[in-house]
């Protein structure tokens, strides 16, 4: 339903379509402009042209919109958290409905302010939001607690209570799937939610809150601030009324949300961050499938994944057989614009990301690093972002580009002579989010997936999540889990209750002999 005085604005999507989209801060299951009345441009990053703009909430905004959350999780001797599950749970599935019904143009959004590519969004990024949903949905009466009959004369039991205002951050690379990870468990668990989407690419959040007005969520359950993270996402790391705060990013950011909650309320903090994640080829692999997905491990999303594969550790007795078929695989990419069915890896996301990549690329050349394919900007696709797939052969310990995230169609190939020294070579990095173990030696696979320190080891496979299993990083890439039952702790605070059953006496009963 619009209100006469919410605004919207028209958006011309990557696909030549028009789309009305209401564009002010969602606080209160209403659309308003930001309190300062200031605007974020909103670029395509295929045609590197801006398609419009949108309100930029600031700290008053947020203020705003964590009075509302928390009069919504206050209201009615808090029924939203404490009695409703099975309203939560109509509810979620009701928004995962909303969202397959406007599948399509939710897809659209999100290719058209990342870049990434029509058929993923369709195919996997919005799927992945229903399913990640509906799996929600399925929890939300199913939070429980424990019961004790260790304590002798006492009837002890726990609760698990909703935590109360959660803010929550997400990143510009995933952001309808970002936003599902982050309001699933949180409504599940009877929180209530202010939600900062990135700058860069605001568009399907402001779909999805109009989606959960359509789908009856009470006000002030969920609020959406289109702002900037040094302003917007600061304030709400900041705010004394916050309880919790859920971050996807980069590590540097996470450091400041870290230090914002301890200057602050202390307020939970879980943070998913940023990876180095090694892609290891024993020499018993299927070269040509260890090939193809160590493709797919950087090339999902350009390189532009927190998981990517872009360290790859190819054991020496078939490492000129991968490169070339890895190699050839890279160099028959075709970039192009993401709503063709036909491009393989569209721009990256912005003008200024794309400016980073390429200075990551000139740097690892100039320490030394070979360049097996790629490495350049593509300059006849018109204006938007375009760089060639990326391969460094020959890198040597301490080139830049094996240390730091890139994040974009950039890898690295060197070579290992056992298991101890690929143990030696995955673990080497201050990040631990991802990595993955191509053999097919099976007590081999049992202890490489000990010895890695990573929040996932996938096995002859890559970049493959589900909503269902935990998901986080060791070491600097993070603390805490998204997803399965794991992120459910995230969101609640467990309460411990000790009832007499007028057996224990107290102590001045036991020293008057009563």
């Amino acid at each position: 339903m619009t209100k006469s005085n919410e605004p919207t604005v028209s958006l011309e999507l990557g696909n030549g379509k028009t789309v009305n989209l209401h564009h002010g801060m969602f606080i209160n299951n209403e659309f308003v402009p930001s309190k300062a009345g200031k605007k974020l441009e909103v670029y395509n990053p295929a045609k590197g042209k801006v398609i419009g703009e949108i309100y930029q909430g600031d700290a008053d905004d947020v203020d705003a919109a964590v009075k509302a959350a928390r009069t919504a999780y206050e209201a009615n001797n808090r029924a939203w958290g404490f009695g409703f599950a099975g309203q939560r749970a109509k509810l979620l599935n009701k928004l995962a409905d909303l969202v397959e019904a406007n599948l399509d143009e939710l897809a659209a959004l999100e290719v058209t302010d990342t870049g990434k590519l029509f058929s993923d969004a369709k195919t996997k990024d919005i799927p992945g939001v229903i399913t990640t949903l509906r799996y929600y949905a399925g929890w939300a009466d199913k939070i429980m607690g424990h019961t004790y009959n260790s304590v002798p004369g006492a009837h002890a039991y726990t609760k698990l209570e909703p935590v109360g205002v959660c803010g929550q951050i997400i990143p510009w690379n995933f952001p309808a799937s970002m936003l599902s990870w982050k309001i699933g468990p949180a409504f599940a668990c009877g929180n209530t939610v202010v939600l900062k989407s990135a700058e860069s690419t605001p568009l399907s959040a402001l779909r999805i809150a109009e989606l959960v007005r359509e789908a009856g969520f009470p006000p002030g359950v969920f609020n959406l601030i289109t702002g900037l993270g040094h302003t917007a996402g600061q304030a709400i790391a900041d705010h004394m009324d916050v309880d919790k705060v859920a971050f996807t990013g980069s590590g540097a950011v996470g450091r400041k949300i870290l230090k914002a909650a301890a200057d602050s309320n202390l307020k939970r903090v879980t943070l998913e961050l940023g990876g180095k994640s090694p892609n290891i080829i024993f020499d018993d692999a299927n070269v040509k499938e260890a090939a193809e997905w160590a493709l797919f491990g950087i090339e999902m999303n350009v390189g532009q994944v927190c998981v990517a594969g872009s360290r790859i550790l190819v054991q020496e007795g078939i490492a000129d057989e991968f490169t070339r078929e890895f190699v050839n695989l890279m160099k028959g990419i075709k970039v192009g614009d993401p709503f063709d069915p036909s491009t393989t890896q569209g721009p990256l996301q912005s003008e200024g990301h794309f400016g980073k990549v390429k200075d990551w690329i000139k740097r690892a050349v100039e320490e030394g690093a070979e360049l097996a394919t790629g490495g350049d900007e593509i300059k006849d696709l018109g204006d938007g972002y375009y760089l060639r797939p990326t391969v460094f052969t020959n890198v040597k310990p301490g080139n830049s580009v094996l240390a730091n995230e890139v994040f974009g169609p950039v890898v690295s190939i060197q070579t290992f002579k056992d298991e101890e020294e690929a143990i030696k070579i995955a673990n080497d990095t201050t990040y631990g989010l991802a990595s993955a173990v191509f053999s097919h030696n099976n007590e081999r696979l049992m202890r490489m997936n000990t010895a890695i320190r990573a929040g996932t080891v996938w096995n002859n496979l890559y970049n493959y999540t589900s909503p269902t299993v935990p998901f986080g990083g060791f070491k600097q890439s993070g603390i805490g889990r998204e997803n399965g039952e794991a992120v459910l702790l995230n969101y609640l605070e467990t309460k411990a209750i000790i009832a007499n059953t007028g057996v224990i006496r107290s102590p001045m009963a036991v020293a008057a002999g009563r």
